[in-house]
């Protein structure tokens, strides 16, 4: 467990970081200020954040997602995949039933529990837009949720790239996001936001503007 919570925290430190390396070598550099208080850090991006749905491709949004949501699986210091939100999983004996159990206490940041069904929900919306999402679900003949804590992926054919899928941090991020939001159709892209992750977006505090510090 002790191990499971470090590379948690080193994929947050991680996005940190990436964050402020792309601050600092983009040719629109954006502003990085230290506030009187030592607790707040203002971060001003390249660029509007205009989309906030994990479905939109632009960068900035990508950034976005990974501060706000969580996901399943992330990668580690050396680029392989890990537990994020599960406590673990299991591959039976013919590589085509993986079963995903959720760790305790995951909460959406409106309160609610984390369940398996969120995560279905959301698994399904992203896998309309994203190709690897695409190729996990063609070769899936289906998705469920066993109980709260329990996703099974039953597959047409093994797919060892499963836990890569699940843990990409590039465009577009396997986010996590309530079943009622991951339901809606996706003709049109999210507003709301009700983040998994280690970031609250609070709507009344955003600046929609770019502007110098």
């Amino acid at each position: 467990m002790r191990a499971r919570r470090d590379i948690r925290l080193r994929r947050r430190q991680l996005i940190r970081s990436t964050i402020v390396s792309a601050a600092t070598a983009s040719i629109f550099r954006p502003a990085l200020v230290r506030s009187a208080s030592a607790a707040t850090l203002t971060f001003v991006p390249y660029a509007d954040l205009a989309l906030t749905d994990p479905l939109a491709s632009a960068l900035v949004t990508r950034n976005h997602v990974l501060m706000v949501f969580d996901t399943l699986f992330a990668l580690d210091e050396l680029g392989m995949p890990q537990h994020q939100m599960l406590a673990g999983h299991t591959v039976d004996s013919d590589a085509l039933v993986w079963t995903l159990t959720l760790r305790d206490g995951l909460w959406f940041h409106d309160g609610a529990p984390v369940l398996a069904r969120d995560v279905v929900a959301s698994l399904k919306r992203w896998s309309t837009r994203d190709a690897m999402g695409d190729a996990l679900m063609a070769a899936t003949d289906e998705l469920s949720a066993r109980d709260d804590k329990t996703i099974v992926f039953r597959l047409k054919r093994p797919f060892p790239m499963l836990p890569a899928a699940l843990a990409k941090p590039t465009n577009l991020v396997p986010a996590i996001m309530p079943e009622h939001l991951a339901s809606r159709p996706t003709d049109k892209l999210l507003t709301e936001v009700i983040g998994s992750g280690p970031f609250r977006f609070v709507t009344d505090e955003r600046v929609s503007e770019i502007r110098p510090p």
